[in-house]
C-alpha cells in the first residue's frame, strides 16, 4: 500500500451492543471484529454482558470505499469462539459528504444526508450523516444478521492524511 493511494482514514467508533445473543449459560463475552479488504481490527472482550459498552475507536486505512464487515463473537476459553451475528455497512454516502468540504460555519448538528434502512443494508433505523464539531460524522445502528437478535451502535469519522491532496 503506497501513501499515494491512501484516501484517508476511517475511524469507526464501536459504541455498544444492544440485546446481543446469549451464547454461554446465561450471558456472553462479546467482542467485535471489523474487516475491510485485508484489514482486520478488533475490540476488547466485555465479560458476561449482552448489552456491552466498548467505546473503542478502530481505524481503517481507506484506498477505496469497499464495504466494511462487522462480526460479533463470544469469547470462549476452551473452545472456538461462537459467532453472535454479523453486519455490513457501506460508507460511500459518508465519503460523499466528506468530499463536499463543507464550511466550518455550518451550524452544529446540521443533517447533510439521511440513509434509510433497506432490505439490502443492515441499518436498524435511519442513519444521519451530519456536521458535528467542525467535521462530518455518521451514527449507525446496525442490525446483526445470521443470529436471533442484537444490534451494534457505531459512529464514523473521517481523518485526512497530512500531506495528501485533499480529496
Amino acid at each position: 500500500m503506497s501513501m499515494d493511494d491512501l484516501l484517508g482514514l476511517l475511524r469507526v467508533h464501536v459504541h455498544r451492543g444492544v440485546n446481543l445473543a446469549i451464547r454461554d449459560l446465561r450471558s456472553s463475552d462479546p467482542y467485535v471484529i471489523i474487516r475491510m479488504g485485508k484489514q482486520k481490527l478488533r475490540t476488547r472482550v466485555v465479560k458476561k454482558n449482552v448489552n456491552p459498552v466498548w467505546d473503542e475507536d478502530l481505524t481503517l486505512s481507506i484506498l477505496e470505499p469497499l464495504p466494511v464487515k462487522l462480526e460479533v463473537y463470544d469469547r470462549d476459553l476452551f473452545s472456538a469462539d461462537d459467532k453472535m451475528g454479523d453486519a455490513e455497512f457501506d460508507f460511500k454516502p459518508f465519503l460523499e459528504a466528506v468530499r463536499m468540504r463543507l464550511s466550518d460555519d455550518l451550524p452544529n448538528n446540521t443533517i447533510i444526508t439521511t440513509v434509510k434502512p433497506t432490505r439490502t443494508n443492515c441499518l436498524a433505523e435511519e442513519s444521519y450523516i451530519m456536521w458535528s464539531d467542525g467535521r462530518v460524522i455518521q451514527n449507525m445502528v446496525l442490525r446483526l444478521r445470521n443470529v436471533e437478535c442484537g444490534e451494534i451502535e457505531i459512529k464514523l469519522r473521517w481523518i485526512d492524511v497530512p500531506g495528501r491532496n485533499r480529496m
